[in-house]
């Protein structure tokens, strides 16, 4: 059970899930229901909520990464440190008990605390069961990871070989329209101190942002990104 010991000390999000599109809507049940346990249980214990992610008509076996709900959460965890994330109840993270555990174990992996509206952290558990079916989990991922991965790079090493250019992939930085001047511009903002103190990660996606350069969903860069920029070498010319 999840205790707070400093009220109003913890900030989180919240993330809600409704698995048909017959519940969706302001007049139905399952979004007002999970919004009123969520803030009835945040309200007890002194947490703040400072966001919410919904994905709607998504069902609870439906893969983590393909939910866009999801995702944005993701995206704001690591983009603003908040590191706890309250959902009604274990089955509206995800029924399937796979799925579950690597949405779990993706939170986990960015240090994250996941809280029940029962005040149950459903990321640390004592449950032989629970904690070696995330391990299996977990492994089941990398193995599938690992494979589509090395599909994709023979597939496209193979249609390189035919066409002598590069063939799909993610683009990098530098390969984006304007990349290697924002990469440039990054590199500079990181270089040159300001009052005798470097910039933070988040700083110079503040400043990148500032200077017309976001993410292709139009968004700030995140911190994690801005560090991939620092740590790119240079183009060979």
């Amino acid at each position: 059970m999840y205790a707070l010991n400093n009220k109003g000390s913890v900030k989180a999000v919240a993330y809600l899930r409704t698995s048909s599109s017959a519940n969706v809507g302001a007049d139905k049940d399952s979004e007002r229901r999970q919004r009123e346990a969520i803030d009835a249980f945040a309200k007890r214990s002194g947490i703040a909520i400072v966001d919410d992610f919904y994905d709607a008509a998504v069902s609870g076996a439906d893969p983590i990464e393909t939910r866009p709900g999801f995702a944005a959460l993701l995206d704001r965890i690591e983009s603003n440190g908040v590191r706890t994330v309250i959902v009604e109840d274990a089955s509206r993270f995800a029924r399937d008990l796979v799925t579950q555990e690597l949405g779990i174990l993706a939170l986990i992996g960015r240090g994250v605390t996941v809280l029940t509206s029962s005040g149950d952290d459903i990321t640390n558990t004592d449950d032989a069961f629970k904690v070696a079916m995330r391990q299996i989990a977990g492994a089941f991922a990398q193995l599938e990871k690992a494979r589509l991965v090395g599909k994709l790079k023979a597939a496209r090493e193979r249609k390189r070989r035919e066409t002598g250019k590069k063939v799909g992939g993610r683009k990098n930085y530098a390969e984006i329209e304007g990349g290697s001047e924002m990469i440039a511009l990054a590199r500079k903002l990181h270089r040159y101190p300001v009052n005798g103190k470097r910039r933070s990660l988040n700083e110079i996606a503040d400043a990148l942002e500032k200077a017309g350069y976001v993410s292709s969903t139009g968004t700030r860069y995140t911190r994690a990104a801005v560090s991939r920029m620092l740590e790119r070498k240079p183009e060979a010319k």
